[in-house]
């Protein structure tokens, strides 16, 4: 695949980091959305700018992006530029669990921003859009009808520990055509 990239040395367990999101998911309750009327965007975020909780609310939560919304076919931009660069503290719920871990192993290995969980509710889509930077992908939970689809390619992820790098700055969207919710952790990818 052109713009998709397995990493082959690196996996997590799924299992226990299914626990520790199932048991934070309980604690947080609602999903953070930049606009409340969202349907298809849901994050929790697992890092944020130290000290400043609202680097995770509002326009932060989904961050700068690129469409095509009418047929005319030109591009506008979305939202603002994310400083990513900044996104070093990992959040309250986060501290001391199998997601800080992880989130401490990638960070070693990769140079990365903000560090989501992303929801995709059932029989939902992502406009057709481009992002900064690429971003790594680690499947939680799929159905065989969550498909990305960056540019011509369509692909799935499967949730079994494996680590993905997807280029998100490539147009591209994501669809979950299942039953059940889609979440994956993500990573933005600086340079």
């Amino acid at each position: 695949m052109k713009h998709l990239t397995k990493i082959t040395d690196y996996k997590v367990d799924i299992e226990k980091l299914k626990s520790v999101y199932f048991n934070t998911i309980e604690k947080i309750i609602e999903w953070s959305k930049d606009d409340p009327t969202l349907y298809d965007f849901n994050a929790i975020c697992v890092n944020q700018i130290p000290s400043d909780p609202l680097s995770i609310r509002g326009g932060n939560i989904r961050g700068l992006y690129w469409t095509y919304p009418k047929d005319s076919w030109e591009e506008e931009k979305r939202l603002n530029k994310i400083d990513e660069n900044q996104y070093t503290e990992v959040c309250k719920p986060f501290k001391n669990t199998y997601v800080e871990e992880i989130y401490n192993e990638i960070s070693q290995r990769w140079n990365i921003g903000r560090f989501r969980f992303l929801m995709k509710p059932p029989r939902s889509c992502l406009s057709w859009h481009r992002d900064p930077e690429k971003r790594l992908h680690i499947p939680l939970i799929t159905n065989p009808g969550c498909r990305m689809v960056i540019e011509s390619e369509s692909f799935h992820m499967p949730a079994d520990g494996s680590v993905y790098i997807t280029d998100n700055t490539k147009y591209h969207n994501f669809f979950n055509g299942g039953e059940i919710d889609r979440i994956h952790l993500v990573a933005t990818l600086l340079n």
